[in-house]
């Protein structure tokens, strides 16, 4: 189901705050040196009914399903007294990291952390649709928030950035010597969600019981990269898991809740213990959801037989692809991985919108500008167009895009971050031309800048491949790309 976006000029103008430079790190091999570990997991559940983000209509919660969690992992590499990188990951049960939400948090925790480079932190989403919208006065779509009785985006981001810098305290303060371990696997959790027709159109979610009816547009990537990060005893601290796939199987629903995730780390804890930090790490899956659009019969069956519920079928499949590899993690458990982080400003072309583009946008505004009573799914729909209208009329006024790239290299991974809905053929290309041994892709990081189609997308149309969901098109999507790739390269002084 869609995602709304907020408005680009609120985008631009956030973005350039960011804008600046981090010296580069060594582009050498770090030699041996000693990895220090800490990890730490805290409730961010909202404490009352809150408007939840992500679908075209306004939802306030009635109830809290399940808690939502932001889970810290701390990392660390010395050389004696010599302290060589750091980093600062934090995985959050939200539906975006809204722009303006990382940069609040860092000034938040920069007092409380001396010391630390507060821009070697970064933040990312699970993309839940259960959880609090963050961005006070909604522009790509209109929430209709009651005042009274509903916790307020920015009372909820208060008390959310109090508990992540909480997260990252805790987690900087108990690092100590510890080692990593890296394995992949793999779990069917998310499928391709644009339906292809013979006239060449496409259709997110379109219906596949009708002639035209073709296949769907582009690839599956059920591959599960994991990180397993131990103390000194070689006890399990905290497990980071990258696949290719958002968590909304039950994004339409009125309630808080973190979706499968939360059976993962259910079933984890019962596996190792409750204490043991779980990151979830959404690969590039910006066309790929865990919505069946076809088979749908056969699993609902195996689903009765099991006496599964579709979120906990995805959760078995998680787990077992973990345990599947934990064996491997515990015979390689690497003390010395070189640590290194680079982080890089890049700056974006938006996405071309058309003059036809541009008329369609136009005529939707003004049709809708002239009724009356419009519901608050119409005047996100009129946001949106005008939107549009105003990024074709000020073409040549408008900056680039603004974002932030964090690639860290960790023994013989790579972990890259962007801020988009990233579809899959993206993360296809980085992980085909990375040297790492295995490459981690977090998409829905550090900022909120919509979905990033591939060409074949937009000639095929529909949501998510349409100017109002795109910031930047697929000229910045192959920059992107190579840029990734070109800063994963300087880390690594020699082929696999």
């Amino acid at each position: 189901m869609p995602r709304g976006c907020h408005t680009f000029a609120a985008i631009l103008g956030i973005a350039g705050l960011i804008l600046g430079s981090v010296a580069p790190a060594p582009t050498q091999q770090a030699g041996a040196a000693e990895l220090y570990v800490g990890a730490a997991t805290v409730d961010i559940t909202p404490a009352g009914p809150v408007a939840l983000a992500g679908q075209f209509n306004t939802r306030i919660s009635r109830r809290v399903a399940t808690p939502l969690v932001a889970a810290a992992v701390a990392l660390e590499s010395r050389e004696g007294a010599n302290r060589l990188d750091q980093a600062i990951m934090i995985s959050c049960d939200l539906v975006a990291i809204r722009d303006g939400l990382q940069e609040r948090f860092r000034r938040h925790v920069a007092p409380r952390l001396p010391g630390l480079d507060v821009r070697k932190i970064f933040l990312n989403a699970t993309h839940t649709h259960t959880a609090p919208e963050t961005l006070p006065g909604r522009g790509g779509f209109h929430y209709d928030i009651p005042k009274e009785g509903v916790i307020q985006p920015e009372e909820y981001v208060e008390f959310l950035v109090g508990r992540l810098g909480d997260a990252a305290v805790k987690a900087w303060e108990s690092r100590k010597p510890g080692g990593v371990s890296w394995t992949f696997g793999h779990a069917v959790v998310g499928h391709n969600r644009r339906a292809v027709y013979a006239n060449g159109t496409a259709r997110m979610y379109g219906p596949t019981n009708t002639p035209e009816f073709r296949g769907f547009e582009g690839y599956e990537d059920h591959g599960v990269d994991m990180l397993f990060f131990w103390d000194r005893e070689r006890q399990l601290q905290a497990i980071a898991i990258n696949l290719a796939c958002t968590a909304q199987e039950v994004e339409s629903q009125s309630e808080v809740n973190a979706d499968f995730w939360h059976d993962v780390r259910e079933r984890l804890h019962k596996e190792f213990s409750a204490d043991v930090c779980v990151l979830p790490w959404v690969s590039a899956a910006g066309d790929q959801s865990p919505h069946l659009l076809w088979e749908k019969g056969a699993e609902g069956r195996m689903l009765k037989e099991r006496g599964l519920t579709r979120i906990q079928e995805i959760g078995r499949r998680i787990t077992g692809a973990v345990l599947d590899t934990l064996d491997v993690a515990r015979k390689d458990i690497r003390t010395d991985a070189p640590l290194v982080h680079r982080v890089e400003d890049l700056q974006l072309p938006l996405r071309i919108i058309t003059p036809a583009e541009y008329a369609k946008a136009k005529a939707l505004y003004e049709g809708l500008a002239k009724r009356t009573n419009l519901t608050d799914v119409d005047r996100g729909h009129m946001n949106r167009a005008q939107d549009t209208v105003e990024r074709f009329e000020k073409a040549d006024q408008l900056p680039p895009y603004a974002m932030e790239l964090h690639v860290v290299r960790l023994g013989d991974v790579a972990v890259a971050t962007n801020p988009f809905e990233l579809f899959l053929d993206y993360g296809v290309q980085i992980k085909g031309r990375s040297p790492a041994v295995q490459t981690m892709l977090i998409q829905l990081a550090c900022g909120s800048g919509g979905y990033l189609p591939t060409q074949k997308a937009i000639d095929g149309g529909s949501y998510s491949a349409e100017p109002p969901s795109n910031i930047v098109g697929p000229a910045g999507g192959q920059i992107l790309v190579d840029k990734t790739v070109e800063t994963i390269s300087a880390l690594w002084t020699h082929p696999k």
